[in-house]
């Protein structure tokens, strides 16, 4: 274990806060600053690199927000670019299910990719240039000097990082239910 004092250590908001900044300057720089804050959730999903959900939490007094969660397993193999790439991705979601229509069930549809490529994201089925811009399964690539590229360049030039990344699980500790996880109640 390090010297460090870990009193001083705040893992919850060294991860959140720069995951919120992220968000608002990709609103402000690639949304004109138009969309609502959401909740964004680190969640493990073996298939995907994030997602959204609309209206997914709500307060006591009735007020709605939109959830975009992240995968923190792939942040320690993929660069920060492609991190936030991510949150992009799923922020063109949040903005269609404001602002569009957006397809079927996971169904990326044209108004979808027509806005990613607005904001410099180019979707693809593949992985590669020559994907399909459509489909239920998307992935992106960042447009060399495209609006995406040339925001997060000086987000990562100011110093914006994701400071902690999952262990691999080899080295991740984990506990079981019956050694003091809560489970919930059925009540």
């Amino acid at each position: 274990m390090s010297d460090i004092n870990t009193q001083s250590i705040k893992p919850t908001r060294e991860t959140y806060d720069p995951l919120q900044l992220a968000y608002e300057n990709l609103n402000r720089s690639l949304f004109e600053g138009e969309l609502p804050n959401c909740l964004i959730t680190l969640q493990r999903s073996k298939k995907s690199y994030g997602y959204f959900c609309g209206d997914r939490f709500g307060r006591a007094d009735g007020t709605l927000t939109d959830e975009i969660a992240l995968n923190p397993t792939h942040f320690r193999d993929r660069p920060q670019e492609e991190v936030l790439a991510t949150l992009a991705h799923e922020m063109v979601h949040l903005w269609q299910h404001h602002f569009g229509k957006p397809g079927r069930g996971r169904y990326h549809n044209k108004e979808w990719a027509e806005k990613m490529r607005s904001i410099g994201l180019q979707p693809t089925s593949t992985g590669k240039d020559d994907g399909a811009e459509t489909g239920d399964v998307m992935g992106h690539i960042i447009v060399a000097d495209g609006p995406f590229d040339r925001t997060i360049r000086k987000l990562l030039a100011k110093g914006l990082v994701v400071l902690w990344i999952e262990l691999p699980e080899k080295h991740a500790e984990a506990v079981d239910d019956e050694d003091g996880e809560e489970k919930a109640s059925k009540s």
